[in-house]
């Protein structure tokens, strides 16, 4: 019986420390992301999209319709195209 109390009692400092090692851990994490947040904000949005001057030509229109049509067995139908 003595065995099993040390293995209970190596096991439980074991779990411990994982614990207290990993609290340690999350703490730096946080407040690491503060200090990257605090000096260095994220860029503002200079970069806005701007929308497509020209329509889709109809060419890939029909061939992206095709696609759907065959893909969904005539059920699905396309209602709008948009560039990402």
């Amino acid at each position: 019986m003595g065995n099993i109390g040390l293995a209970l009692q190596l096991m439980a400092v074991g779990m411990i420390t994982v614990f207290i090692i990993l609290m340690i851990v999350i703490q730096l994490s946080k407040w690491l992301i503060l200090l990257v947040n605090k000096l260095a904000p994220e860029e503002a949005a200079s970069h806005k999209r701007q929308a497509p001057s020209a329509t889709l030509d109809p060419q890939t229109l029909a061939v992206i319709q095709e696609a759907v049509k065959q893909v969904t067995g005539g059920k699905g139908q396309v209602k709008k195209v948009e560039r990402l």
